[in-house]
């Protein structure tokens, strides 16, 4: 199979379709999705015969805060090296422009833990990740 990947956001009905595709359709507030996605450091998505099956991308500051987000391959098209070409991509868009010290980090799913550590992500047991969701 040949896959083509490309560097650009995907378009919103792009996301709507993965984020639905994978169960976040109701954590994500499509209403407001358009302007986060114009708002990226670095975007890819994956296409197999000019269809999207995968996207991540870079939100962060772009010089001490770099975090990978929504990355995310359609459910038929996992475990087939997809999420590693995505993670090709973000790691070699960090390398050249994330400056000494820079802090990467991301959420992961447990399913996704094995494809981070692969990248040398961790868990620090002396830190922990903490979020929340508004309102507020």
């Amino acid at each position: 199979m040949s896959y083509e990947i490309v560097e650009r956001n995907p378009t919103l009905e792009e996301f709507h379709q993965l984020c639905v595709s994978v169960g976040w359709g109701n954590m994500m507030n499509f209403k407001v999705i358009q302007n986060s996605l114009k708002n990226s450091l670095y975007s890819v998505i994956v296409l197999f015969e000019g269809r999207i099956i995968g996207m991540g991308r870079i939100i962060g500051d772009g010089y001490i805060y770099f975090y990978l987000q929504d990355i995310v391959v359609l459910p038929q098209y996992q475990k087939m090296g997809i999420g590693t070409m995505i993670m090709d991509n973000l790691m070699s868009y960090l390398k050249e422009n994330a400056p000494d010290k820079a802090f990467i980090g991301l959420f992961s799913s447990n399913e996704g833990k094995k494809l981070y550590e692969k990248y040398n992500f961790k868990q620090y047991p002396a830190l922990t990740g903490m979020f929340r969701v508004a309102p507020i």
